[in-house]
């Protein structure tokens, strides 16, 4: 059960989390924890550079939220926050060409609610900083971007926006019974190490350069995100990546120049 608390949390959504990146406000934090309780969230991650004044934050979680307060789990980068998370919806006002496809919470709770449903499954709510919110580098870390519709005015509340999901998150697995899909999902930690074998493959094979590596790493972790990749599926890809590495830097019989692909396509004919 991924809890930063010693109390018990009943289902459905034992096994959730907030992520919070950067807040500005301890206050914000607090609020932050009172909603999550109220939902039955029991997970609240912070990405910070310095710990955050307690009595502040406190003083909005009040006495029954406390417990998630005291246990806070506190961490210097979003990469070591998302890590425990199977499935993270990243939260987002702004638009671009690189950001994820938009929906609104509840569609996006309600793709999610066989996934959320099932206790082996770790689901993260990501929220980033009240001035400027999640970055893409951030959002890397996502498999779902959710924008909540507003009128002209797109700016709300961090503690808003996390008692909007937080809300339909609920009501998404609230009258669903607990059911294993019988899949052992890749977490965040898996699906970065595989990723991390991938961008060295493929710019072993000049595929990717200075210039595009972030763009199409992007658009690949966007396109695996969407498949929802299984521990072994993640480890089977790392493994073809190391087999390509190993092929390009320790065959002493390849012939200096000759191209990774040829190299591969003859010792496999072999």
């Amino acid at each position: 059960m991924l809890s930063n608390s010693t109390e018990a949390v009943s289902a459905p959504l034992a096994n959730a989390g907030l992520i919070l990146v950067g807040p500005r406000y301890p206050e914000n934090i607090g609020a932050a924890a009172r909603i999550a309780y109220n939902f039955g969230i029991p997970g609240l991650t912070v990405v910070t550079d310095r710990e955050p004044d307690q009595e502040r934050m406190l003083k909005m979680a009040t006495h029954k939220a406390s417990h998630l307060i005291k246990g806070l789990r506190l961490v210097a980068t979003t990469r070591e926050a998302a890590e425990p998370f199977h499935f993270i919806v990243g939260t987002t006002a702004r638009q671009g060409r690189q950001r994820m496809r938009q929906n609104t919470p509840r569609m996006v709770m309600e793709k999610m609610t066989p996934l959320a449903s099932d206790p082996e499954n770790r689901i993260g709510l990501m929220f980033g900083p009240e001035n400027t919110g999640l970055t893409n580098e951030d959002l890397d870390y996502c498999q779902y971007s959710s924008t909540i519709p507003t009128a002209d005015f797109s700016s709300l509340n961090l503690a808003q926006a996390v008692a909007i999901h937080c809300y339909e998150l609920h009501m998404a697995v609230a009258d669903q019974p607990a059911l294993s899909t019988g899949t052992e999902y890749a977490n965040s930690f898996d699906l970065e190490g595989m990723y991390g074998h991938v961008t060295e493959a493929l710019s072993e094979v000049t595929f990717l350069d200075e210039n595009n590596r972030t763009y199409w790493m992007r658009n690949i972790r966007q396109f695996l995100g969407r498949i929802h990749l299984s521990k072994k599926e993640a480890s089977l890809i790392r493994g073809i990546c190391r087999k390509f590495l190993w092929h390009s830097r320790c065959q002493p019989e390849a012939a200096e120049g000759d191209p990774l692909p040829n190299r591969i396509a003859n010792t496999m004919g072999r």
